[in-house]
C-alpha cells in the first residue's frame, strides 16, 4: 500500500483537474444508466398492447409497483425512487399518442448520449493532464537524484538497467495509474448505477446476479499476485535487453573489428527470448482472468433469464419491457466488473514497476554537503594529504584488490598553490583513484583530505568542484554545437570567450573548417570528432572554466604524436598559473613537474624531481623510463 501512497503523491499537485474528471465520470455514470433505463419506455412504446388499446393512462397505471415478495429496507426506498421517476416518464413522454411519444423518447436518448459522450471525454482529456503530469514529475525526480549520487553508485550499476528503470518501468506506471484512476472511479460507479436500475426492477433477480462476484474477486486475487511476481522478473529482463543494446552501440567500432556481430545477436537474442517467455507467461496470466470472469458471469445470465423468463410468463410480477431493461442494466455490468480485473492486474503491474524506481530514489548519497557546509569562492594554500586510505565497497570487485584490499595506504603529501604535480606509476597501482578524491568523487575510508585548512567534508562540494576543472583521457562530449560543449556549465558566456578559449586549446583552426564552425553538432559522444579533436575541445572548455586547480588523467595517452603535440601544447597554456595534477604514462609529458609521486598498489614508494628520481637507478621511476626511451 506504501508504493501506491508514494504515486498518489506523484499525482496531488494535479488535483485540480483530477477533481474534474471525478465530477465528470459521476455524470458520465449517471448518463449511462439513464441510456440504459430509457429503453424501457421505449419497448413500452413500441410493444405494449397497454398503450396501444388504453393509451397514456393505462401506461401511468401499468407503472404502479407490483406486489411482490418484502423487500428489504434498501431495496423498497429504491423501488419508491424507481415509482417515482416511472411516473415522471409517464407523464412527460407517455402523453398523445405512440407517435408523439415514440419521438419524445428518441428526443431524450439523443441528447442523454450527447451529453454521455461529452462527460466522457471530458473525464479522460483531465486524466490524462495528470497522468503525462505524473509521469513528468517522477522522471524528473528520478533524473534529479541520479545526480545527486556519487559515482560509486554507477559503479554498482548498469547503465542499461538505468535507463530501464526511468523509460520503460516509468512508462508501465504511467499506464498502469491511467487505467486504474479512469476504471477505479468509473467502473464501480457504472455498477453502482446499473446496479440501483436492477434493484429497481426486480431486488431477486439482482441477488442471483451478484452471486458470482466473490467467485470472481478470489480469482483476480489470485491472478494479481502471480502477476505482480512476473512483472518485475520481467521488467530486469528488458533491463537486460537494454543493457546489452546501449553496450553494443557505443562499442560497435570493438565489435566490428573483433567480428562478434554474431555474438552479440546471439547474446540479443538470448535476452529477447527470455523477455518473450516471460511476456508470454504474464499475457496468459492477464488474459485468463477475461473469459473466466465472462464465463463465470454467463452462467448467472442464464440463471437470471430462466428465473426471470417465469416471472414473466407464468408469474407475472415482471412486465417484458422491465424484464429486458433489467437484462440490459445487468450485462452493462459485466464490461466494468471485467475492466475491473484489469485494473487489478495492471495495480499489481505498476507496484512491480514503481519498486525498482523508487529503489532508484531511495538510494541515499554517499557524498553530500553538510548543512553548514563551507562555501570556499577561491583557493590559496595547499591540498594537503593526510594518512588518507581508500578502498571501493567490497560489492564492486572490478574496481578493488583481492578480497577487496585498500587501493590506497596511508598517502600523505602536500601540494601548494601553483605547483604541477605528476603522478606516474603501472596500471591499476591506484593513481586515478588518487586524483578522484580531489574533487570528493569518494571519500576516505581513513584519514583526510585538507584544502585551505578545511577538511573536505566540511566544504560544500558544489563550491569545491567550481574550483577544479577537469581533463581525462576518455573524452565526455555532448551531442550538440562544438559552442555549447566548450560553454558547458555556463550560462551566460561572451562569443570572443568562447572562441579565445578554443584558440588557446588549438580548436579554433579546425573548428572554423567545418561548415557551420561554432554552430557544429558533433554528434553522440563528439562521434564526427577525431580523437585529437575532442581532447582540444575539453581542454578549451576546461580553459574557458578558468579553474585554479586542473586534474589532467592520462589526457595525451590515446593519442597520434601529431594530435599529441597540439594538445600538448593546448594543456602546457592549460596549466599555467594553476595548481595541477597530471597523471601520464608517457614520462616525457612529466619531466617539466613540480614534484613527481611514484605510486604501486597504493603506496607512494618515490617521490622528487625528474632529476632526483633519475638518480635512482633501481627506482621503479627509472625502470619505466628506460622501457619507454632505451627498449
Amino acid at each position: 500500500m506504501n508504493i501506491y501512497y508514494r504515486i498518489f503523491r506523484y499525482v496531488k499537485p494535479y488535483w485540480k483537474h483530477l477533481t474534474a474528471s471525478l465530477i465528470f465520470t459521476v455524470f458520465f455514470s449517471i448518463f449511462s444508466g439513464l441510456s440504459i433505463y430509457l429503453t424501457i419506455p421505449l419497448l413500452e412504446t413500441l410493444f405494449d398492447q397497454d398503450y396501444a388499446e388504453g393509451g397514456p393512462e393505462a401506461i401511468q397505471q401499468d407503472v404502479e409497483p407490483a406486489a411482490d415478495e418484502e423487500a428489504p429496507p434498501v431495496v423498497g426506498r429504491l423501488e419508491g425512487v424507481r415509482h417515482t421517476v416511472s411516473m415522471w416518464f409517464a407523464s412527460i413522454i407517455f402523453t398523445g399518442d405512440q407517435f408523439d411519444a415514440l419521438f419524445r423518447i428518441c428526443v431524450v436518448i439523443l441528447v442523454v448520449f450527447f451529453l454521455k459522450n461529452v462527460t466522457g471525454f471530458l473525464q479522460s482529456y483531465m486524466l490524462a493532464f495528470v497522468e503525462q503530469g505524473m509521469v513528468k514529475d517522477l522522471r524528473n525526480a528520478i533524473f534529479n537524484h541520479l545526480h545527486t549520487l556519487s559515482l560509486s553508485y554507477f559503479s554498482n550499476e548498469r547503465t542499461g538497467d538505468l535507463i530501464s528503470r526511468v523509460t520503460n518501468d516509468v512508462t508501465i506506471i504511467q499506464q498502469s495509474i491511467a487505467t486504474s484512476f479512469l476504471n477505479l472511479v468509473r467502473e464501480p460507479l457504472l455498477v453502482l448505477v446499473f446496479l440501483m436500475i436492477a434493484l429497481m426492477i426486480s431486488w431477486q433477480l439482482t441477488l442471483i446476479s451478484i452471486a458470482v462476484i466473490p467467485v470472481t474477486m478470489l480469482f483476480i486475487r489470485i491472478i494479481g499476485k502471480r502477476l505482480k511476481r512476473d512483472t518485475g522478473k520481467s521488467q530486469q529482463k528488458i533491463a537486460d535487453i537494454t543493457t546489452v543494446l546501449q553496450e553494443t552501440i557505443s562499442g560497435v567500432k570493438v565489435v566490428k573489428a573483433f567480428g562478434m556481430e554474431q555474438f552479440e545477436t546471439k547474446k540479443f537474442m538470448e535476452k529477447t527470448r527470455d523477455y518473450f517467455k516471460r511476456m508470454l507467461k504474464i499475457a496468459r496470466l492477464r488474459h485468463m482472468a477475461h473469459p473466466t470472469t465472462e464465463f463465470l458471469s454467463v452462467i448467472a445470465g442464464v440463471i437470471i433469464i430462466w428465473y426471470g423468463g417465469r416471472q414473466v410468463l407464468e408469474l407475472g410480477t415482471l412486465r417484458p419491457a422491465e424484464f429486458m431493461g433489467f437484462l440490459f442494466a445487468i450485462f452493462q455490468m459485466m464490461p466494468p466488473m471485467k475492466n475491473l480485473t484489469a485494473v487489478m492486474n495492471r495495480l499489481q503491474q505498476s507496484a512491480a514497476a514503481a519498486a525498482r524506481v523508487f529503489s532508484v530514489i531511495d538510494t541515499p548519497p554517499t557524498i553530500q554537503s553538510k548543512p553548514d557546509a563551507v562555501v570556499l569562492d577561491r583557493f590559496n594554500h595547499s591540498i594537503e594529504f593526510r594518512n588518507v586510505s581508500f578502498s571501493y565497497p567490497v560489492k564492486t570487485p572490478m574496481l578493488v584488490g583481492d578480497n577487496g584490499q585498500a587501493v590506497l595506504k596511508d598517502i600523505n603529501f602536500t601540494v601548494n598553490k601553483g605547483e604541477v604535480i605528476a603522478i606516474v606509476g603501472p596500471s591499476g597501482s591506484g593513481k586515478t583513484t588518487l586524483i578522484d578524491l580531489i574533487p570528493r568523487f569518494y571519500d576516505p575510508v581513513r584519514g583526510a583530505l585538507i584544502i585551505d585548512g578545511h577538511d573536505l567534508r566540511d566544504v560544500e562540494i558544489k563550491s569545491l568542484r567550481a574550483l577544479i576543472g577537469i581533463v581525462t583521457q576518455e573524452t565526455v562530449l555532448f551531442n550538440d554545437t562544438l559552442r555549447n560543449n566548450i560553454a558547458y556549465g555556463m550560462d551566460e558566456c561572451r562569443e570572443e570567450d568562447i572562441v579565445e578559449a578554443a584558440r588557446a586549446a588549438n580548436a579554433d583552426l579546425f573548428i572554423r573548417s567545418f561548415p557551420d564552425g561554432y554552430d557544429t553538432v558533433i554528434g553522440d559522444r563528439g562521434a564526427r570528432l577525431s580523437g585529437g579533436q575532442r581532447q582540444r575541445i575539453s581542454i578549451a572548455r576546461a580553459l574557458l572554466k578558468n579553474p585554479p586547480i586542473m586534474i589532467l588523467d592520462e589526457a595525451t595517452s590515446a593519442l597520434d604524436s601529431e594530435s599529441e603535440v597540439l594538445v600538448q601544447e593546448a594543456i602546457e597554456k592549460l596549466m599555467e598559473n594553476r595548481t595541477s595534477f597530471v597523471i601520464a604514462h608517457r614520462l616525457s609529458t612529466v619531466r617539466n613537474a613540480s614534484k613527481i609521486f611514484v605510486i604501486n598498489e597504493g603506496v607512494i614508494i618515490q617521490q622528487g624531481t625528474h632529476e632526483e628520481l633519475m638518480q635512482q637507478p633501481g627506482g621503479m621511476y627509472h625502470k619505466l623510463y628506460d622501457m619507454q626511451f632505451h627498449i
